[in-house]
C-alpha cells in the first residue's frame, strides 16, 4: 500500500472547497461548507464525525447519487481521476459508477435486492462494465465470493440475500464493489450492523482486497478505533466542514481541534470503572442557521472573540500534513 509520505501526483478523488445546500421551505440546509479532501491510489482514508456532520452527503456526492434537482452547488468541484464529475451527464456517470468508483453502503440488506438472487446481482454489475461472456462473468463472480472467504460460494451465488447473515451479506457487498476493479471504493459505515468479531473480519477482507488491487478506499465511520487500525490519514468533519486532518496517528495522539479532543475524550477506554463517559456539551448547530464564524463555537470552552470569524484549515507546522481549522491553535494556543 502506498504511504502518505510518498503520494501519487494525481489523486483518485479530489474534492475542492465544496459548498452544497439543500433547498427547504423558506431557506436551505447548508450540508457541506467548504469541504476539501483528497484520496490517493492505494490509500485507506478515514472520514469521521458525529451523525449529521456531512460524511454521507460527501460520499453520495462523490458518486453523484443525489438527485440533481435536490441540491445546489454554491462553489467547488469534485474530480474523479481528473474528471470533474459535477459537470458529467448522467449517462457518463452510469459508466463511471461500478467501474471507476464503487460504494459499500451501511446496511447490506437494503443495498442488496431482497427478491433477486445474489448471483444475478453480481452478474448484472460485471456484465454492465466488462465485455465478457455470461459464463466468464459467472466464473469471476464465484471466484470473488471465494476470495471473500465464503465457504460455499456456489450455494451463496444461488441464494437470496434474506437467506444469509448480515456478515455474509456484507461480504457480498465487498465482492460487488470489487467486481469491476474500481480505482476508488467508498465504504459508508460498512460494519455498523455487525458484531465486533465479524466487523474485524470484514474490515480485514476489505483491506486485503484493496492491497491486492491497488484500490483507494474512503472509509466513513464514527468508530475511531477502526480508523486507528485501518486508516493512514484521517479527516475529522463537523457541521459540514473539515475541522482537522492529517496522518492518523498524529491526529489521534496529538489532536488539535477542540472537537477532535472531545471525540477522543469520550472513548470508553478513557474512563475509569464506574465513571460516566465524557461528552461534548451542547448540540450540533442547525445547518439551516449556521453561525457566521466557527461552527463549533457554541460548544467550545476555549472560544474567543476571533471565533466569530470563520477559521481556515491551516497546517500546524509548515512541514506537517496535520491541519486544523481553529483560531486558538493557529494563534499559538493548545
Amino acid at each position: 500500500m502506498q504511504k502518505s509520505q510518498d503520494l501519487s501526483p494525481e489523486a483518485v478523488l479530489s474534492i475542492k472547497n465544496l459548498f452544497i445546500e439543500f433547498p427547504i421551505y423558506k431557506g436551505s440546509v447548508k450540508a457541506l461548507n467548504g469541504v476539501s479532501l483528497e484520496v490517493y491510489p492505494g490509500e485507506i482514508i478515514g472520514l469521521v464525525g458525529e451523525s449529521g456532520s456531512g460524511k454521507s452527503v460527501t460520499a453520495m456526492m462523490s458518486n453523484r447519487l443525489i438527485a440533481d434537482d435536490a441540491y445546489q452547488i454554491k462553489e467547488g468541484s469534485i474530480h474523479l481521476l481528473g474528471k470533474n464529475i459535477l459537470s458529467c451527464p448522467e449517462s457518463d456517470m452510469l459508466s463511471i459508477r461500478g467501474k471507476q468508483i464503487a460504494m459499500i453502503f451501511q446496511e447490506p440488506m437494503t443495498a442488496l435486492n431482497p427478491v433477486m438472487k445474489v448471483g444475478k446481482q453480481l452478474l448484472g454489475v460485471i456484465l454492465r462494465h466488462q465485455a465478457i461472456s455470461t459464463q466468464a462473468a459467472k466464473d469471476k463472480a464465484i471466484k470473488l465470493l471465494r476470495d471473500m472467504e465464503i465457504g460455499d460460494p456456489e450455494l451463496v451465488f444461488n441464494s437470496y440475500p434474506f437467506e444469509l447473515s448480515g456478515g455474509m451479506r456484507q461480504r457480498i457487498m465487498i465482492a460487488l464493489a470489487f467486481s469491476c476493479e474500481p480505482q476508488l471504493l467508498i465504504a459508508d459505515e460498512p460494519t455498523t450492523a455487525l458484531d465486533v468479531t465479524v466487523q474485524k473480519q470484514v474490515l480485514l477482507l476489505l483491506r486485503e482486497r484493496a492491497q491486492q488491487t491497488g484500490t483507494a478506499i474512503l472509509l466513513i465511520t464514527h468508530d475511531l478505533a477502526v480508523v486507528s487500525q485501518f486508516c493512514e490519514r484521517v479527516y475529522v468533519m463537523y457541521a459540514g466542514s473539515i475541522v482537522e486532518e492529517g496522518l492518523t496517528q498524529e491526529v489521534l495522539h496529538s489532536p488539535k481541534h477542540p472537537y477532535t479532543r472531545g471525540l477522543l475524550a469520550g472513548l470508553p477506554e478513557k474512563a475509569l470503572a464506574g465513571e460516566l463517559l465524557a461528552t461534548i456539551p451542547g448540540q450540533v448547530p442547525n445547518l439551516a442557521q449556521l453561525p457566521e464564524g466557527c461552527s463549533f463555537m457554541g460548544r467550545c470552552a476555549e472560544r474567543q472573540e476571533i471565533c466569530q470569524q470563520r477559521p481556515s484549515l491551516l497546517k500546524i507546522k509548515p512541514s506537517s500534513q496535520h491541519k486544523t481549522a481553529c483560531w486558538v491553535v493557529q494563534q499559538g494556543g493548545k
